[in-house]
């Protein structure tokens, strides 16, 4: 039996294990709308594109499954960019679905009309960059086979999104139904096993050692091997310092955690390790320019290294390695683990770095911090997160300086930092998206700047039923660029200024609840009688613009 290619596409989505997908209708299309009509995806409909990107990603991230989002030709795939480029940046596999005008009229200028014929723009070519696979597909002959390598891009074990541009006519020619059936959906990630040598190696420089030190990244949480770095670190009592991405891999309130590593942060795991560490074990961390302190020789410098990540491209990017393995973290360390004599190995170091922990934290109090004053109010709402909270919620952070340095992340608790492309006004709709997974309590973390940016995709919410607190640090300028103009440029302030709406109104018209935090005793009201896990609620949180992080961007 044929069926047409709108309803064969659709099919493939509730084959991939898709059940929502975020976007907005247009003209080329409303084929595969109609086909969502009788499906069981929920078609979700966003704001604006790039909102809809957003949540996709969003559902990704908390969910670990493919999401979807779809937009028509022209505008509404290019305001899709962003959040792809987004989705990217952080290794997503989410599927972008756009139309494109009729294969008739290619090069004769119709509405919208975006495939690089005629002085066109080329729609897929935009996107090729920041997708593991594109494709336009003007046949029906070769379908099955783009759908093919679309779900290898999208499942192998570092994904990615994938654009599938589909003209408007293609969209209702028919196809065999019958080929859904002859479709890899799911093929297996191949891991080649680690090599013994290596194991012993790694095992060696274990013994050698007198202070290892973890460094774990969002690729251990990405490839679930939290457990086996939580496991790793307690068996053989080892200091965990993560990235920002990686915060939470082990809770931050446990003795062995030096907390975040990076130039925004305290500066506690920076100093254990230029202090006392002889050896790094690197997992699943890019050592890019946040955590290296923008590659800063001295927490690598007379120190071994043990790199492992699941991406080769990741091995020894940045620096030498004495040794890379690539593979599965947590199926390198569980097989390390089944190895090792532990009484031997571990216990004569166990008081030892307690004791180092407990000095560095007390000895440094006030030492590190780059927050000297003006942000009291910022520190007392995330003790109090963590406080009323200690597992169990999901936090999608644009702000990430706060709560690096403030929120102390549960294992319990999903936390996203926005730090892929760092893409303002992302919080609030990721945050919804994530929603659409499993409904939990949950924060969107972001400044005035950015959310003015992302706030109508609050409406998304509202009309979804979906529970959303969205924090607003709300100072009246772009914090980031006053610093930096403050630090750099003789306070030569521009473009960083401006006037907020009254968000009390601004909620009042969204039909949400309001709360303005400018003392503390308005957060023991706010933690104490508002609903902060079925309802929508905006707290807008008052803090100096002139007040600076002292530390410095160098550019």
């Amino acid at each position: 039996m044929k069926i047409k290619v709108s309803e064969f596409i659709v099919r493939y989505l509730e084959r991939l294990g898709i059940d929502t997908i975020f976007g907005m209708p247009g003209a080329h299309v409303l084929p595969i709308y109609d086909a969502l009509y009788d499906s069981t995806v929920q078609a979700v409909l966003a704001k604006h594109e790039q909102g809809a990107a957003f949540m996709a990603g969003g559902y990704a991230k908390a969910s670990g499954k493919v999401a979807a989002c779809i937009a028509t030709a022209g505008p509404g795939a290019t305001n899709l960019i962003t959040g792809i480029a987004n989705a990217y940046a952080d290794k997503q596999p989410v599927l972008a679905i756009t139309g494109e005008a009729p294969t008739y009229i290619f090069g004769k200028g119709g509405l919208q009309e975006s495939s690089g014929e005629g002085g066109s723009i080329d729609q897929a070519a935009l996107f090729k960059q920041i997708t593991q696979y594109s494709k336009t597909v003007e046949r029906t002959d070769y379908l099955p086979q783009v759908l093919i390598q679309a779900s290898k891009a999208l499942f192998e074990p570092n994904p990615g999104p994938v654009l599938l541009s589909i003209p408007f006519n293609v969209q209702s020619e028919l196809i065999e139904e019958a080929l859904l059936e002859d479709l890899t959906i799911k093929p297996e990630p191949i891991f080649n096993p680690v090599q013994e040598s290596k194991l012993d190696h790694f095992r060696t420089l274990l013994q050698e050692a007198s202070q290892p030190v973890i460094v774990a990244g969002y690729g251990a949480i990405r490839s679930g091997a939290r457990d086996a770095v939580s496991a790793f670190s307690q068996l053989l009592q080892l200091p965990v310092a993560s990235s920002l991405k990686g915060k939470g891999i082990v809770s931050e309130d446990s003795t062995l955690s030096l907390g975040s590593l990076g130039v925004t942060s305290s500066g506690n795991a920076y100093k254990f390790i230029v202090e006392k560490a002889d050896l790094l074990i690197i997992l699943g961390a890019g050592f890019n320019e946040r955590t290296s302190y923008v590659w800063d020789h001295s927490l690598l410098r007379d120190r071994k290294i043990v790199q492992i990540d699941n991406d080769p491209h990741q091995l020894e990017k940045v620096f030498k390695a004495d040794l890379a393995i690539c593979g599965d973290i947590g199926e390198v360390i569980n097989a390390l683990m089944a190895r090792l004599s532990v009484k031997r190995e571990a216990q004569t170091r166990i008081t030892e770095t307690e004791n180092n922990i407990t000095d560095l934290k007390s000895s440094s109090e006030g030492d590190y911090t780059i927050f000297k004053s003006g942000f009291s109010l910022a520190a007392a709402f995330f003790n109090k997160l963590a406080e009323h909270f200690p597992q169990g919620i999901r936090v999608f952070d644009d702000n990430m300086i706060f709560a690096q340095n403030f929120y102390e992340v549960s294992n319990g608790t999903q936390y996203y930092p926005n730090s892929g492309i760092s893409s303002l006004g992302h919080a609030i709709p990721a945050a919804i998206g994530a929603q659409f997974t499993a409904q939990m309590p949950s924060f969107a973390v972001l400044g005035d700047g950015g959310f003015q940016m992302c706030c109508m995709e609050i409406m998304t919410a509202v009309n979804y039923k979906q529970p959303l607190n969205v924090v607003l640090f709300n100072n009246g300028t772009m914090g980031l660029i006053r610093k930096n103009q403050h630090q750099l440029y003789q306070q030569r302030f521009i473009n960083c200024d401006f006037i907020n709406p009254d968000y009390s109104h601004l909620a009042q018209t969204f039909g949400i609840n309001y709360k303005q935090i400018t003392a503390p005793e308005d957060l023991d009201h706010l933690f104490e009688t508002y609903d902060l896990r079925q309802a929508i609620n905006l707290i807008d949180i008052t803090i100096d613009k002139d007040a600076f992080p002292n530390y410095s961007s160098k550019r």
